[in-house]
C-alpha cells in the first residue's frame, strides 16, 4: 500500500517537533515533504538572542541539520515559499513549483508585528524573527552605534541586552507603566528596571512613537507628546502576527490564527495547523511549550492513536538576560477573586508572590530567586488547594 503524501508548510520549531512525533510513533506512515521560506533548516528561534549576545553562533542553534531530513526520508525545500493552496485538488503552489498532498500540516508560524507608522519602510527599521533579522542588527552594529528597541517586553529586553552586547547605546521605548507588564506585577517589573539601567540600558515609558524619522534610513523617532530622540537602529519587538493569509486565502476559517478544534483540524478534515498561526478556543500561543503540547496531540490524530485532544496550555515565562533572573506563570493580576500574597527581601532585592482564588494557586511572580519557580508551576498546573499561603514559599525560602 502506497504511502500518504503529508505535506507541511512550515520549518520551524513547532512544526517540525510535529514531524518528529509522527516518526516516533509510526515511521512509515507518510511520504513527508516540507516546504520552508528561510535557507536553512529546523533551527532554535528562541536562541536568537543568544546568538545576539554573543553567546552562540548560528550553527548552534540549528536542530535538526539536512542529514536528519535526509535519514528519514524527508524532503525539504528551503528558501521556497508557498503561495496557493488548491483544496479542491489538494495541491500547494509554490514560488518553484507545485505538490500534491493528501494531508496537510500548516505550520507558517508567524512574523514580527511592525507598527503602521510613517517611516516603518526605512532602513534601519527591523523586526526580531530570524536569523535574518540577527545577522542584519549584529551587521548594522559594526557602523552605528545608537539603538532603539520599541517594546519593553520579553522579546524586546532580550534584543536590548544584545545590542547592549554588540556595543550600541541603547534606549527601550515602552508603553505601560512598567516592563513585561503582562507577565510580572509593578514591583518585579520596577527592580527589573533597575537592574537593566545597572548594566546600561535606557527606557523612556509610558511612550507611543507616533513616527520614525529619516529619508532614505532611520535618523530618529517621534513620540505622540511631541518629543523625540535620535537613533541609528529601530528594532521592532511589539509582538506577533500569525502568518495567516495562505489559509484565509485557501477559506479556511482564521481569526487572529488559523482556527482549529481539539485534534489541531481546520474546517477541511485534511488540513492542519500547528504553532504560532493556530488559533485553539480563541487563544494563538506564542510560547514554544503549548506548541509542543500541540505537535504530539497532531501527532497521535494522524496517526490513528487515540488522544483526548489539546485543552489549551498553561505557559509561564523566563527571561534570558544574565543578572535578571525572574519567573512569572498564571493570573497574576489582582482583583475581587484573586489575592496575592508577597514576601521581598530588599536588601538581596528577591521578591515572590503568589496569587490565589479560592484557596488555590492561580499565579505566581519570582524576582531575583527562581529556584521554587518548576514546584510552583507544577502546583499551578494542578491546581492544588493550598494550606494557606506557605505550603508554597515561607519566608525562609527567599534567603
Amino acid at each position: 500500500m502506497p504511502k500518504q503524501k503529508l505535506l507541511m508548510i512550515g520549518n520551524g520549531m513547532a512544526g517540525v517537533r510535529t514531524i518528529e512525533e509522527i516518526l516516533d510513533r509510526n515511521p512509515d506512515k507518510y511520504d513527508i515533504t516540507i516546504i520552508g521560506d528561510e535557507p536553512y533548516p529546523n533551527y532554535n528561534r528562541i536562541m536568537l538572542s543568544n546568538i545576539l549576545q554573543n553567546k552562540m553562533t548560528t550553527p548552534e542553534i540549528i536542530l535538526n541539520d539536512e542529514t536528519w531530513y535526509t535519514s528519514n526520508n524527508i524532503t525539504l525545500h528551503t528558501n521556497e515559499q508557498a503561495i496557493l493552496i488548491d483544496r479542491l485538488a489538494k495541491t500547494v503552489t509554490t514560488t518553484k513549483r507545485n505538490l500534491t498532498y493528501d494531508k496537510l500540516i500548516l505550520a507558517t508560524g508567524s512574523r514580527a508585528f511592525i507598527l503602521p507608522i510613517p517611516g516603518a519602510d526605512l532602513e534601519g527599521v527591523l523586526g526580531f524573527r530570524t536569523i535574518a533579522d540577527t545577522e542584519k542588527m549584529i551587521e548594522i552594529s559594526q557602523k552605528y552605534k545608537r539603538a532603539t528597541v520599541i517594546g519593553g517586553g520579553l522579546l524586546g529586553l532580550e534584543a536590548a541586552r544584545g545590542l547592549l552586547d554588540q556595543g550600541m547605546d541603547v534606549t527601550v521605548i515602552h508603553l505601560a507603566d512598567w516592563l513585561m507588564e503582562t507577565q510580572l506585577d509593578a514591583k518585579a517589573g520596577e527592580l527589573l528596571k533597575a537592574d537593566l539601567e545597572a548594566q546600561g540600558m535606557k527606557f523612556l515609558m509610558q511612550k507611543a512613537t507616533s513616527k520614525i524619522l529619516g529619508k532614505s534610513r532611520v535618523t530618529g523617532l517621534a513620540f505622540k507628546d511631541g518629543s523625540q530622540i535620535e537613533t541609528d537602529l529601530v528594532v521592532m519587538a511589539i509582538g506577533i502576527k500569525p502568518e495567516i493569509e495562505l489559509a484565509r486565502h485557501a477559506n479556511l476559517p482564521t481569526g487572529r490564527g488559523i482556527i482549529v478544534d481539539d485534534f489541531m483540524t481546520t474546517a477541511d478534515p485534511v488540513i492542519f495547523a500547528v504553532g504560532e498561526c493556530a488559533e485553539h478556543n480563541g487563544i494563538a500561543y506564542g510560547l514554544v511549550a503549548p506548541l509542543y503540547e500541540q505537535g504530539k496531540v497532531l501527532a497521535d490524530y494522524l496517526c490513528d492513536i487515540e488522544n483526548t485532544g489539546y485543552r489549551g496550555s498553561k505557559m509561564f515565562t523566563q527571561l534570558k538576560v544574565s543578572g535578571c533572573d525572574l519567573f512569572s506563570a498564571g493570573d497574576i493580576k489582582e482583583n475581587a477573586e484573586i489575592k496575592g500574597v508577597t514576601i521581598f527581601n530588599s536588601i538581596e532585592n528577591k521578591y515572590k508572590k503568589i496569587f490565589m482564588r479560592d484557596g488555590k494557586l492561580v499565579g505566581v511572580v519570582l524576582y531575583g530567586d527562581t529556584t521554587e519557580g518548576s514546584r510552583l508551576y507544577n502546583l499551578l498546573k494542578k491546581r492544588r488547594r493550598t494550606n494557606r499561603f506557605h505550603t508554597c514559599f515561607t519566608t525562609s525560602q527567599i534567603g
